[in-house]
């Protein structure tokens, strides 16, 4: 199974080659999150975790800081088509998170 090329990945983004699901739009103005921050968590931040079993395309977790405030991205990405699709965008809890935001706490 191959990664997810984070490299392709940024580029399509700064590209503008996303697409952005009605789901995530809905999930984005209930967080009070805006596309260009999602994009910004992404370009900018670390992806903390890869699955490269998702289907169709692999995708990752992305942690970026955006106005002191930490983000969650989830992206898939086509690299055939050079296509970014955000998954899910939000802000991490701690009481889900460690305080570094990367690490899941123990149930």
């Amino acid at each position: 199974m191959e990664g997810l090329d984070i490299a392709g990945l940024r580029v399509a983004l700064q590209e503008g080659r996303i697409e952005w699901r009605k789901h995530v739009l809905q999930r984005l103005a209930e967080r009070d999150v805006r596309q260009h921050q999602a994009i910004e968590a992404v370009l900018e931040g670390e992806c903390i975790r890869q699955y490269p079993e998702d289907k169709p395309f692999a995708s990752g977790l992305f942690l970026g800081w955006v106005a002191d405030r930490p983000l969650h991205v989830v992206v898939a990405y086509d690299p055939a088509d050079r296509q970014v699709f955000v998954i899910t965008v939000y802000e991490p809890s701690l009481d889900t998170f460690e305080p570094d935001f990367k690490t899941q706490r123990k149930p």
